[in-house]
């Protein structure tokens, strides 16, 4: 961060107006970036490391939360509707939550967290996203939606109530 407000003010007298001063901020967060991920290519995160199958991709969503394909009027359809939160907003705005979206967002890989953050937590359009990280649109929905999907999952395992074990 601390290299990217630095690159911010040594050439902010070079800033031609081309692309809005946030756009041209995260150009420069990009790129010192890249040059940290270069000098550390060497490393391998664990994160990155292939699960049990490398072959067989994890689904975003799991099979089982729908309705299956010879379903007489929904084929493919949600099995059920989103389990409603009934709690004070108070706990929503809890640090305890906030906890956790932070987690899974830092689960999530290096691109979808990106994409997520810009997103979601920045509030970029999805041009403003395209027009930084160069995808194409598509690609940027490819890396949205599943990322969306692990953080509501996670979201729905922490909000959802605790079962009484008997």
């Amino acid at each position: 961060m601390q290299e990217t407000w630095l690159g911010v003010l040594r050439g902010l007298a070079h800033f031609e107006r081309r692309s809005s001063l946030k756009t041209w901020i995260f150009k420069i967060a990009s790129n010192i970036a890249r040059a940290h991920a270069v000098r550390e290519s060497r490393c391998l995160p664990f994160s990155s490391l292939p699960g049990p199958d490398p072959d067989r991709p994890e689904p975003s969503v799991d099979a089982d939360r729908f309705l299956p394909p010879d379903h007489p009027r929904h084929p493919g359809h949600w099995a059920r509707p989103p389990a409603a939160w009934e709690m004070p907003e108070e706990r929503l705005l809890s640090n305890e939550t906030r906890g956790a979206i932070l987690a899974a967002i830092e689960q999530l890989p290096p691109a979808q967290r990106l994409v997520v953050a810009l997103r979601d937590i920045e509030g970029w359009s999805a041009d403003e996203a395209c027009e930084a990280l160069e995808p194409s649109d598509a690609n940027q929905r490819l890396l949205l939606h599943p990322g969306r999907s692990k953080l509501r999952t996670a979201l729905e395992r922490h909000l959802s109530p605790v079962e009484a074990t008997a």
